[in-house]
Formats: structure tokens, C-alpha cells, sequence
């Protein structure tokens, strides 16, 4: 070992216990971190206290800070273990563990003791009992059999974390000095996380952080939010201002189903397909597409002014947003659907069904639609495959229960991402919509009311208009992309409208 490095091992095992009761300390002198003012608190109280919730909007540096927590308990206290878990692979791998590894490679001294793996942070020479461990919440039992003396866990984006699992980790602090820290949007009215800041609030400290005040924040970003959907709505309440949803009794889908939605894991033939798959050691695995059996595209075509048009498409569960942009032409948007339509072809090439294009053939987009027919006239061999779907917003429908085919695909939509079945049975969301805020406003603040036949009807986008909303593109987009296809008696194709 040379000199430096000895010299500086020596100074830290002096500053210790200084450090063990001043996170905020060892944040600035080790790591060269400087906490703002809502995180130097948190990091007080997670010190002090065995509990500590902190729900926050977007973009407030709680990422930070969990990394910040997870270094000073397993530097500070002789043979810790450190359990970090989030609802997805991607949210605990790419978001908060490359966290963690970005603020200890920026530590000279933390370079040398500590040894960095795709799962594991160990100090050297003890890997086997001071270490912390990156593990996916999928099942209770990967949550247990920790057991120490000196423990944290830390649980980012918590309203996401199904209860079984939160009791499972409730069930393994009892140590002389375990913790719990709980980070994330709070998203449901339900839940451990829930309860954190509610009928269990006196087992917690707990903080709320708005978007609003912090540093880190786009304000324009905040201002637009506001303007579009209003400040007193619930997409702006939780990814804004940090508070749990209200209740609302007409709105269609509720916000709670569109986060949990986001926050889903693929299952292991999508995430592969996508090349996002890892393994039980962390480490990305090679694309592999073989497992892909559900392909579609869906396009909400701008008519003037500020409206967008949007593409998106479907890979298995997974919906994505491939374009959105405004004042182009149709001949353009039919080019850019045929050039997705190409690259999807390119990279699945095991899947060989149609792929369904549908299109919101109002107004201008049946130009769109006449467009695309000409590219498949023009080039058989590129686009047989391409099944083209013009679809009509607003048109009734003859439905048990819904008035027109806005609401029906809305349904569908909602039926996708519900966590009861018919039976009310939870279930795992079916879709995993994308973590876009307008698509996420859109399509939480559509209300809807009863026809005089008592079936449900949505509001137009006229009518969302009037309320000083935006037209929803976004959301539009992705009925467009969920909607079912059937096959007709006659061997064709048709979209399916839940006639019955």
C-alpha cells in the first residue's frame, strides 16, 4: 500500500465515529457531496431514527440522497448489510445503483475500500459480511433471510412496491440498529408507503418535497404542467407537489393504475427482446427476439394549431412513444409510420404475423391512411405485411356499456392496466405504458358521466378543451396502439369495437 493511500485510510478510521453521527459530514468530506437543505435534513433524521418516508415529486435529487444514505451506513458501522430495492430491474440497476457507483468513484478514498459490482458494494477483504446488495422486489422471499445487528434498507420508488414485499421487510427489522428508508412519488392512496405518512405516521419521520422548491427543477417545465392539466390535478399533485392523489369519482382511469403501470417489470421474453435483460448478476445480456408475439402501431394525427401528432407502438406488453411533433405534413407522418414500420421488421425478424398501423382516420388523417395504402401499392414486398387500420374517434358503438368507440378504447385501456381482474383478484398491469408526463396527465384527467341509457361516454376532446386542457395526442396515441384487432368471418381484419 503506498504512503497516500495509507495515510488516508488512517484519517478515516479516526473521523468514524464523527462520521456515524454526521451523515451530513461524511457527505461533504468523503464523498464530496453537498446536500441541499430538504437532504441534509433527511439524512439527520435517518441518523437518529430507526423509519424515515420521503415522498417528493420529480427530479428533486432523492436519488442522491439514497445513495448518500447507503454509503455513510455501510462505511460507518462495522459489518453492516445494505439492502437496496425498487419495483423494476431498470429503476434500481440504471437509476439508483449507477447512483451509487457515480458518488463512490468520486470518492478517492472510498475507491479503495470499497469494491463496486454490478449486485454488490463490499469492503474489501469482508465480502461474505459488509456489503450492500441491489435485489428486484419480485418476491417476499427475496426480501428475507437478512438478518444483522446493523442494517438499512432502502426502498426507492416505494409506492410501487407491492405490500407482501414491504412486509417482508418490515418482518427483518429487528435488530439494535436497523433501518428503513422509503423514497418516491407518492402515487396511491394505499399501501405501506401510504401508511407511512398516514395511520402509521408515528413510527416515521417523514418529509415532502415539491418540485416547486427545489434547485434541481425545471420551473418551466413545473409552469407548463400547471397550465395544462391545472394545478389542483392529480398528475401535477404527485409528480409535482409531492402529495398522494385525491379522489376523484369521474375520472376514467384513475392515476393510481397509470403509475403502477409504469413502474411494472417486463417479463424476462420482453426485456430481452427490448435489450434490457440482465442477469443475476447485473450484467446486460445480448437482444434476443425470439420471445416477441404482439406487434402494433398507433398513430393520432395533429389536425391544427397546438394539437401534436403522435406515433407509438407495442413490443409484447411494453408501449412505447416513437415520434410526437408538431406542423408537419400527412405525407411526412406517412413516411415516418412507414419508416417505424421498416425498423420494427428489421429488428424482430422471428415475428412474422401483420402488423397492425391504426390510424385516427379523422380529419386530416385520412390522408395519413391513403398515404400508407399508396406506399403498400408502390412496394408490395416491404409492406404486405403492414395491416392498415383506419380508426374513427367518437363513433357509437353498440356496447353493454360503453357509448362510443373513445370510451370503449378507453376501456380497453383501463381493463390493460387494473389491478383487480373481472373477479376482483389483483393482477400485474398488462401493458407498461411510458413514464411521459402528458400521457400520464391526459389520460388521468378525461372524466366521463352516464348517456340517458345509462352507458359511459368519455368527454371529446372539445369538451376537455373547454376545461383549458390540451387536446390529449398522447393519449389518444396509445387507445390507438391498444386497441384490439379480430379477424372477420371472411378472413380479413377488422378492429374491434366490443360490439355485443
Amino acid at each position: 500500500m503506498s504512503e497516500a493511500k495509507s495515510v488516508r485510510q488512517a484519517f478515516f478510521a479516526q473521523r468514524i465515529p464523527m462520521y456515524r453521527n454526521d451523515p451530513i459530514f461524511f457527505a461533504r468530506e468523503v464523498l464530496l457531496f453537498e446536500p441541499d437543505d430538504w437532504q441534509r435534513v433527511a439524512l439527520e433524521d435517518l441518523s437518529r431514527n430507526a423509519k424515515v418516508a420521503i415522498k417528493s415529486g420529480q427530479g428533486v435529487g432523492k436519488t442522491g440522497m439514497e445513495a448518500v444514505a447507503l454509503l455513510w451506513f455501510l462505511c460507518c458501522f462495522p459489518y453492516p448489510r445494505v439492502v437496496a430495492t425498487a419495483p423494476t430491474k431498470q429503476q434500481l440497476h440504471d437509476v439508483l445503483w449507477s447512483e451509487v457507483s457515480k458518488w463512490r468513484d468520486k470518492s478517492p478514498l472510498l475507491k479503495q475500500i470499497l469494491k463496486w459490482t454490478k449486485t454488490y458494494i463490499f469492503m474489501a477483504g469482508n465480502e461474505k459480511r459488509w456489503f450492500a446488495v441491489a435485489r428486484t422486489e419480485t418476491k417476499p422471499e427475496n426480501m428475507q433471510g437478512f438478518h444483522e445487528d446493523k442494517m438499512l434498507f432502502i426502498v426507492d420508488e416505494a409506492s410501487g412496491v407491492a405490500d407482501p414485499i414491504m412486509e417482508a421487510i418490515l418482518g427483518t427489522l429487528s435488530g439494535e440498529n436497523n433501518k428503513l428508508l422509503m423514497c418516491g412519488n407518492p402515487t396511491k392512496t394505499t399501501g405501506t408507503f401510504f401508511d407511512a405518512f398516514h395511520s402509521d405516521r408515528g413510527q416515521y419521520k417523514t418529509h415532502t418535497v415539491s418540485s416547486r422548491t427545489s434547485k434541481r427543477t425545471n420551473k418551466e417545465n413545473i409552469d407548463s404542467l400547471d397550465r395544462k392539466y391545472g394545478r389542483d390535478s392529480n398528475v401535477v399533485r404527485v409528480r409535482v407537489d409531492g402529495e398522494f392523489p385525491s379522489q376523484e369519482d369521474d375520472v376514467f382511469i384513475p392515476l393510481s393504475y397509470l403509475e403502477q403501470s409504469i413502474v411494472t417489470e417486463p417479463s424476462e421474453a420482453t426485456a430481452k427482446a427490448l435489450g434490457i435483460y440482465r442477469n443475476e448478476s447485473g450484467e446486460l445480456q445480448k437482444r434476443d427476439t425470439s420471445g416477441v408475439d404482439t406487434i402494433s402501431v398507433g398513430c393520432d394525427v395533429a389536425r391544427f394549431g397546438d394539437d401534436k401528432t403522435c406515433i407509438g407502438y407495442r413490443i409484447n406488453e411494453v408501449i412505447k412513444i416513437y415520434k410526437k411533433y408538431n406542423g408537419q405534413d400527412t405525407t411526412w407522418t406517412a413516411a415516418t409510420i412507414a419508416k417505424l414500420y421498416r425498423e420494427l421488421r428489421e429488428l424482430y425478424p422471428e415475428y412474422k404475423e401483420p402488423i397492425a398501423v391504426k390510424v385516427d382516420d379523422g380529419g386530416v388523417g385520412g390522408g395519413v391512411v391513403d398515404q400508407l395504402r399508396s406506399f403498400q401499392r408502390s412496394d408490395h414486398a416491404a409492406y404486405k405485411g403492414m395491416m392498415i387500420m383506419p380508426v374513427h374517434f367518437g363513433q357509437k358503438i353498440k356496447h353493454k356499456y360503453y357509448d362510443d368507440s373513445t370510451t370503449y378504447m378507453m376501456g380497453v385501456v383501463r381493463d390493460l392496466i387494473s389491478p383487480f381482474d373481472d373477479a376482483g383478484r389483483e393482477k400485474k398491469p398488462e401493458i407498461i405504458l411510458p413514464n411521459d408526463d402528458d400521457l400520464i396527465g391526459q389520460l388521468s384527467c378525461r372524466k366521463y358521466g352516464f348517456t340517458s341509457n345509462a352507458k359511459q361516454k368519455v368527454e371529446s376532446k372539445e369538451d376537455m378543451k373547454k376545461r383549458g386542457l390540451t387536446s390529449p395526442d398522447e393519449g389518444d396515441c396509445i387507445l390507438l396502439v391498444c386497441l384490439p384487432i379480430k379477424t372477420s368471418k371472411k378472413g380479413g381484419n377488422k378492429q374491434e369495437d366490443g360490439e355485443e
